[in-house]
């Protein structure tokens, strides 16, 4: 199916990613929906905590993890059939009807935990679809010379969102309760469409729109098996997988779960721990930065491989360091060499991949970080009870290292490139 809400670009010499308005359109869209997002976490925690108990309120923030979790790969199925932009487009269209509804609903009728709950797990289900179409769209707006820009872009744009939503959140708390938050958050996430329907898409290689070169009527689960397969037989993208699987499994129970109770034992308190958390964000916005302005780092594979080696060193050095400054320097090395890391895969996926497939090749990757690396945060809780801070860490150090040795390991993924 094409996509035709606009006129395709013409293919003509590639503009610098920052100079390209059809780039730049794109970026507005994505920040503004990440804005959104932001601030819709925000007002659903504060709703949730007020209709009802501490627990409920975490039962609440965590139902939109099984959706996710259970329909990603079909979500990149859909982006890669539909043509990312349009699933994008209806993505953010849902989310906002269904924010506003909330809104209206709660500002007649009081806080209520059914309406939030059924809210969190619409959002979950919505975003399956739309966080594969997000990483398949970059590729239909700017040429293979510029993703890797347009990834550091990307980064920027997500850690400015990070920055600004928890305070946009809480002011509009503050203004209206849990109305006007999620008002303000439908109406950032609304803001996303029309920039979305300007922007200009470029004809995939062949014209095969459907993203099932050599079979454009075959079935869902066909495509589906077909993007699999594509991924394990690529040379590059299939180890590229592991190593991003190794990376997060070993980077989120400490970066989340152990800091917490790592902050509590050293007497840090919340607000040391916000100290350290600014500083991995830090370290993880200048890699971004960096790709975003140079546009492309050589020997790329070689340099996320050791990038991920040295932030596991880093990451199971974070348990022994006694004091908050300490902390937060590692931390910031942490964020820098993590970030750095996380970009280069990216740039690879998005630059490796054919674009045909590269909503299921990054529903893969969505899957491995969002669905299910965070299942080892239980497990990395119950693990610092039974042996303690330091073993886990350097344990999950251990497991991100991993990663890193993949790298190193396969030729392809060694030498990857991003192009010029």
């Amino acid at each position: 199916m094409t996509d035709t809400l606009t006129p395709p670009a013409p293919v003509a010499e590639d503009r610098t990613a920052h100079r390209d308005p059809n780039v730049l359109r794109w970026l507005g869209a994505y920040t503004a929906s990440m804005l959104g997002d932001n601030v819709y976490y925000i007002a659903l925690s504060w709703a949730a905590v007020q209709a009802g108990t501490p627990a409920q309120a975490g039962v609440v923030m965590s139902v939109s993890a099984l959706p996710r979790a259970v329909l990603m790969l079909g979500g990149g199925v859909l982006a890669d059939r539909l043509g990312p932009r349009r699933v994008v487009i209806g993505s953010d269209t849902v989310r906002c009807a269904a924010v506003l509804a909330v809104a209206a609903l709660l500002l007649l009728t009081g806080p209520g935990l059914w309406p939030l709950a059924l809210l969190a797990l619409l959002f979950g289900t919505v975003d399956a679809v739309f966080m594969p179409a997000v990483g398949a769209l970059p590729a239909r707006i700017t040429g293979k010379g510029q993703l890797a820009r347009v990834q550091g872009m990307r980064g920027l744009a997500i850690r400015c969102a990070g920055v600004a939503g928890a305070p946009l959140g809480g002011l509009g708390v503050a203004l209206g309760g849990a109305p006007a938050a999620f008002a303000l958050a439908g109406l950032l996430i609304a803001v996303s469409v029309p920039l979305l329907i300007s922007v200009r898409l470029r004809p995939l290689p062949g014209g095969d729109e459907a993203g099932t070169a050599g079979a454009p009527r075959s079935t869902a689960w066909a495509d589906l098996v077909g993007g699999l397969r594509y991924i394990r037989r690529h040379r590059v993208l299939a180890p590229l997988m592991l190593a991003i699987a190794l990376g997060d499994f070993g980077f989120v129970g400490p970066l989340n779960v152990g800091l917490t109770l790592l902050a509590d034992r050293r007497g840090w308190g919340a607000a040391g721990m916000g100290w350290v958390l600014a500083g991995f964000g830090a370290g993880a916005g200048a890699a971004s930065l960096l790709l975003a302005v140079r546009g492309r780092v050589p020997r790329a594979g070689l340099v996320a491989a050791w990038a991920i080696l040295a932030g596991s060193v880093a990451i199971g050095a974070l348990a022994y360091v006694p004091q908050l400054v300490g902390a937060v320097g590692v931390a910031l090395l942490i964020g820098l060499l993590a970030g750095l890391s996380g970009v280069l895969c990216g740039a690879m996926l998005q630059t490796l991949a054919d674009p045909a497939y590269l909503g299921r090749v990054t529903a893969v990757a969505s899957l491995v970080s969002l669905g299910l690396a965070p299942l080892s945060m239980p497990f990395a809780a119950a693990a610092v009870g039974a042996f303690g801070l330091g073993p886990v860490f350097v344990t999950s150090a251990a497991v991100c290292g991993l990663g890193g040795v993949v790298a190193l390991c396969v030729p392809g993924l060694r030498g990857a490139e991003l192009p010029r």
